[in-house]
């Protein structure tokens, strides 16, 4: 039984000795794992340690360089600033220098006047004795002398200044008004009171005459026009003074005519339907004027107003193409001076608006048109320019101004209304005549087609309230003897002319 614990103990012994061992092996080689790890930490802080240090040592030189940089730039002020105090010290002495200096030459300048002022005064009582005046009086006398070589002056400025102005203003005037004739050339047609339909055969009369003259009277009912039935081969005459009527007899006829069916029904079915497609053409007259000027927002009465004027006609010029060749002027006109172009161009299309109702209103066309122009809303400078573009107000804007004058050069220039050259011719003439007719009169100049006389008197024999007279004279012989349109202007002038030659 011992040598079975024996057989048993010594084994255990020897493995207890070897994990023994085994412990004491392994614990060595951790206490130097962890002696050799230790270390690595300690040269690893100490490497942090002298990095920190380096660190520090180069944020410290750095602040230690900026500290040194500061205190020289507080030097360099600090002796900046001892030179400008030493500056303004000497400074200071210098005007303490000068302001004695000035209060010594004030002094003395008190005292140069205070005898300047008792010589004066010593003068001034030997010119009173010497010329018998008192001191008042002699400044009087100056003035007066003074004031009315300045008015002389100012006069002639005065006068000089006007004649340039009007020179220039001229030109100007001539240029801008050249330049919009130039660019608006519109040919112009001379219409009347009468249309002619000419017919396939002179058989259609007796068709158009009907039995007994029942169609005639029938188209003459229904359209209000005059039909003409004559001699003239192939042709039938429509008379009427309202361009309107005369124009849907027109053209209800020749459908009767080419349709072939005429008796009275037929005929007044015609007249009604034509009444309609004229008027849907009246619009789209209108509609198309104000497209082609580049005018829009004009009220659909107004439209319909301006595509009556076609059919109108003033002096056998056709009032529409009157009112297109103003537009383009006005707004030539307008671009050349600056002004609104569009307003120019609605001012002048719409100024004689008032002529397609002035058989059905009574009063003026230019104070028919602007009641009309309020009414439907126009800009106040329209309405303005409306009315006042035959002088029935006083044109207060350019537009108005401009309106004015572009109704002047399309309605005045020879050929654009009903005259012939030779009836022109002889116009101006007369009128020339008439204003020569009178004593003192120099020379005179028909000028603006006819619309305006200006009368060159003899200054010598004339003075200025003859030539107001002699101006409302002419007007009222021209008014009695001779028939023009519009109005005709007569300007008299007067000049005095003095010459003298230094020598």
């Amino acid at each position: 039984m011992v040598l079975g614990w024996l057989f048993f103990r010594l084994p255990a012994q020897r493995q207890l000795q070897q994990v023994h061992q085994q412990t004491q092996t392994r614990i060595e080689e951790a206490r130097a794992e962890a002696e050799a790890r230790a270390k690595e930490i300690e040269i690893g802080l100490k490497e942090e340690f002298l990095k920190r240090q380096k660190f520090l040592e180069r944020d410290l030189g750095r602040r230690k360089n900026e500290i040194e940089r500061i205190e020289r730039k507080l030097q360099h002020r600090e002796d900046t600033l001892d030179k400008k105090f030493e500056s303004f010290e000497r400074r200071e002495r210098a005007l303490g220098d000068k302001e004695k200096s000035l209060d010594n030459k004030l002094r003395q300048m008190e005292r140069r006047d205070a005898e300047l002022a008792a010589a004066v005064e010593q003068a001034r009582h030997r010119c009173e004795e010497i010329s018998g005046l008192t001191a008042d009086q002699a400044k009087q006398m100056l003035l007066e002398s003074l004031e009315s070589e300045v008015k002389q002056d100012a006069a002639a400025l005065i006068r000089r200044i006007e004649s340039e102005t009007k020179e220039i203003a001229d030109k100007k005037a001539r240029q801008i008004i050249t330049l919009a004739i130039q660019k608006c050339a519109s040919d112009q047609v001379t219409e009347s009171t009468c249309s002619v339909v000419n017919l396939p055969n002179d058989e259609m009369k007796g068709r158009i005459i009907g039995r007994e003259g029942r169609n005639i009277r029938a188209l003459e009912a229904a359209t209000g026009c005059n039909i003409i039935v004559d001699d003239t081969p192939e042709a039938v005459v429509l008379s009427c003074f309202d361009p309107l009527r005369r124009e849907v007899a027109r053209l209800a006829l020749e459908k009767l005519i080419s349709d072939g069916r005429i008796h009275p029904a037929r005929i007044e079915e015609i007249v009604a339907k034509t009444q309609k497609e004229l008027d849907n053409e009246i619009i789209e007259t209108g509609e198309r004027a104000c497209f082609d000027l580049g005018i829009h927002d004009v009220h659909p009465e107004l439209i319909k107003l301006l595509g009556r004027l076609k059919y109108r006609t003033s002096y056998g010029q056709n009032v529409l193409g009157h009112l297109i060749e103003c537009a383009h002027i006005a707004g030539a006109m307008a671009g050349e001076m600056g002004v609104d172009v569009k307003l120019a161009k609605r001012a002048a299309l719409l100024h004689d608006i008032g002529k397609a109702v002035s058989f059905e209103t009574e009063g003026p066309h230019g104070a028919v048109g602007a009641e009309l122009a309020r009414k439907y809303n126009e800009p106040p400078a329209v309405v303005h320019a409306i009315a006042a573009h035959h002088g029935e107000e006083e044109p207060r804007t350019i537009i108005a101004v401009l309106v004015q004058a572009a109704d002047a050069i399309s309605a005045a220039r020879p050929g654009a209304r009903r005259e012939t050259l030779e009836s022109y011719i002889k116009r101006l003439e007369n009128l020339e005549a008439i204003a020569n007719s009178f004593e003192g009169v120099e020379k005179c100049y028909a000028i603006q087609a006819g619309r305006e006389i200006r009368i060159v008197v003899q200054p010598e024999r004339l003075g200025e309230n003859e030539c107001a007279k002699l101006a409302r004279d002419v007007s009222k012989r021209i008014e009695s003897e001779l028939q023009y349109p519009g109005q005709i202007k007569v300007t008299v002038l007067r000049e005095t002319r003095a010459v003298e030659y230094a020598k």
